[in-house]
């Protein structure tokens, strides 16, 4: 028995290391992964900001080290920016110099583990869209002045059947300002780029299940905001009524301030002469006249997944988030 005196302190001993480590595990790894999914938000958000500012003219690398900052709860993180590849901004971050209050006073200290240095990083890339999916019209490209895409830009009335220079290629008869496209949801058509095949829906009026798309247009109009649709625009039509079909070559973002698609309630908005804004060169009201008035704008539109590519610059660019 005068031999096994002292073996209760060795087992505690033992088992106060087994104790500290399993608690370095348990508590730790929890604040290190708190702290890797804070410095992750910041460099998604740093790079999304980042690449927007580019893509506006001004690129802003010192963007990304607020955003990390704001997304740590130390508020002590650092943020590197490369934007060596061409259409894309990646934002590393990490805790600052391994010493983040945050993780410093982390369980696995009582044993002598030094500081921890966790880190993140995101790059969003950025295009012209090569797809999308929205109200059924398309546009042609050489019938309005899509180049002045600015907040500044000149309002113009895109016409249904705005003339005989804008009605297609010889022996192409589907309209060559606008034409109404095959839905794939009520008042919703997906479409894509070099598709070479959107197929059109005849008819001067619009297609079906398109109130409700146009009484929230006018509701946030009338309520002070801005309506901005993004439309395909192509190049060719071919064909005729409901075999006819358009060749999509991007997308605009339209401004829209009225429209005229059919006679009374919300198929017709602000399309007069002494509506707010209008002229007589804007005005849309004639009986079978139909228009939508407005101007095309610059739009980023920021989302997540792969930037599809296959677009023209048409001043409608996606920023998205792809690693």
């Amino acid at each position: 028995m005068e031999r096994e005196r002292g073996a209760a302190g060795v087992t505690v001993a033992v088992m106060m290391l087994v104790l500290i480590g399993a608690g370095a595990m348990a508590v730790d790894v929890g604040q290190i992964y708190a702290e890797r999914s804070q410095l992750q938000n910041g460099a998604d958000a740093g790079a999304l900001a980042v690449a927007k500012s580019c893509e506006q003219g001004s690129c802003a690398p010192a963007l990304a080290d607020g955003l990390a900052n704001s997304n740590s709860n130390d508020a002590a993180s650092t943020a590197s920016v490369d934007l060596s590849v061409s259409g894309q901004v990646t934002v590393t971050t990490s805790t600052k110099n391994g010493s983040s209050s945050f993780l410093t006073n982390l369980f696995a200290n009582t044993i002598n583990a030094g500081p921890v240095t966790v880190g993140a990083q995101a790059t969003a890339g950025i295009g012209f869209p090569g797809s999308g999916s929205g109200f059924p019209l398309a546009l042609s490209d050489n019938c309005y002045n899509l180049t002045s895409a600015s907040p500044t830009a000149v309002v113009q009335k895109i016409s249904y059947k705005p003339g005989a220079t804008c009605t297609g290629p010889s022996g192409t008869q589907i309209p060559g300002g606008w034409g109404w496209l095959d839905e794939s949801s009520p008042c919703n058509a997906a479409t894509q780029v070099g598709n070479n095949g959107m197929a059109s829906d005849p008819g001067n009026n619009p297609p079906s299940g398109c109130s409700a798309v146009l009484t929230g247009w006018q509701n946030t109009i009338l309520g002070g905001g801005e309506v901005k649709a993004q439309f395909p625009v192509f190049d060719t039509a071919t064909g005729t009524g409901n075999t006819g079909s358009f060749n999509i070559v991007g997308y605009a973002t339209f401004k829209i301030w009225g429209w005229k698609f059919g006679n009374n309630h919300e198929y017709e908005f602000r399309n007069t002469a002494t509506d707010p804004g209008m002229t007589s060169a804007l005005s849309c009201s004639g009986g079978q006249e139909r228009c939508i008035i407005g101007q095309f704008v610059e739009y980023v539109a920021i989302g997540s997944g792969s930037v599809i590519p296959g677009g023209v610059d048409l001043g409608t660019s996606e920023i998205r988030l792809i690693k």
